[in-house]
């Protein structure tokens, strides 16, 4: 399966779960993409939903693939018609009752004027983009570096902060778990299970309307990333709510996500508002002996620790069981606080530093 980007083009398609892929009977009713083909996605266009493949493959039955001319340079055509200047062109013919909706019509898509020099002159020009576009990337991928440099540095030193405490000089016993390694020696040690009240969500009928479009916000696995989660993609009705599994978490529940290949697997949030979640999302209410912040930062640390225990099924994803069991080492709740203090005004100055190596990136 490919899919268009307006940022490059025509790629594969990335799956977060595995039973989205799509199998071979599956395809009949898909498109077939050539290598050398324009592809168009007919609905962003505005965003540059096109481009020129140079992979096989299958997409959606809404898009459209063309062959170009043998009098056209395939990789000019390419950059021609994601131009700037032709973009704006698509965004002034799109047509439809909704915003969200709007596309050419295939009649005004033929209508575009195609500016065509000497063959020659197209595979210089191509040239040309090819070189500067590379110079370009490379520049961008090392500005990435640094951000996932930066972001290394801040999980290192969450890791550090809720696994080793903040006095370097505290005494120190073995923790008995291969992951943590030594903890303070005042620090105990127990299932997150026992901490906290573990509770998996559920997704309401989608084929019945009186379900969906309500007040009551439904979040899914993509909503969860590191963050404070205020506002949702989609909600639900309270006949939705009561006809499911869906449950409503309170405001400072943690959310994690069980499900996922890539890098949603084992991520977490914390609810800013009350919230139902599906059956692929975690809701983790905190106990009295832990601090709500300090298990949300610990969970952070122990992310890749996660992951690997998800890796031992063969659907690679958790459940609340696996969750269940992970192994909490943790101090008074006076020191969990003053953890999670360090580390709120730690992560801004990281957040700040990012900022300005993104702003740079812009430039």
């Amino acid at each position: 399966m490919l899919s268009v980007s307006g940022y490059r083009g025509i790629e594969l398609k990335h799956y977060e779960h595995e039973e989205q892929k799509r199998a071979s009977e599956d395809l009949k009713d898909y498109r077939v993409v050539r290598k050398g083909q324009l592809v168009v996605n007919t609905m962003w266009l505005n965003y540059a939903g096109l481009g020129v493949s140079d992979l096989e493959g299958h997409v959606s039955p809404a898009y459209r693939s063309y062959w170009i001319s043998e009098r056209l340079d395939k990789k000019y055509i390419h950059y021609l018609m994601r131009s700037h200047v032709y973009v704006q062109g698509y965004t002034g013919q799109m047509q439809g009752i909704r915003p969200n909706s709007l596309q050419i019509k295939n009649v005004d898509f033929f209508k575009f004027p195609i500016v065509i020099p000497s063959i020659a002159e197209q595979k210089r020009i191509a040239e040309f983009l090819d070189r500067k576009c590379g110079e370009i990337d490379e520049a961008i991928s090392k500005k990435q570096r640094l951000i996932e440099l930066l972001e290394e540095q801040k999980t290192i030193l969450i890791n550090q902060a809720v696994t080793k405490g903040l006095d370097p000089n505290v005494p120190m016993k073995d923790s008995g778990i291969d992951w943590l390694g030594e903890i303070p020696e005042h620090w105990k040690v127990c299932s997150l299970s026992y901490l906290a009240n573990l509770t998996a969500g559920g997704t309401p009928d989608r084929s019945k309307s009186e379900y969906w479009n309500g007040d009551i916000p439904w979040l899914k696995t993509g909503e969860i990333n590191y963050n404070f989660i205020e506002i949702s993609e989609e909600y639900i009705t309270e006949k939705g709510l009561k006809n499911s599994s869906a449950k409503i978490a309170p405001i400072g529940t943690i959310l994690m996500a069980m499900y996922g290949q890539g890098i949603t697997r084992g991520r977490v949030a914390i609810l800013g508002i009350k919230a139902t979640f599906n059956q692929a999302t975690l809701a983790i209410c905190v106990k009295e002996k832990i601090y709500n912040e300090f298990l949300y930062y610990y969970l952070i640390g122990a992310y890749q620790f996660i992951r690997d225990t998800g890796n031992e099924t063969s659907q690679m994803n958790l459940s609340s069981g696996v969750i269940g069991k992970i192994k909490i080492s943790f101090p008074e709740k006076k020191e969990q606080e003053e953890i999670s203090n360090f580390l709120d005004v730690k992560l801004v100055e990281f957040e700040d530093i990012k900022k300005e190596y993104q702003i740079k990136y812009r430039n």
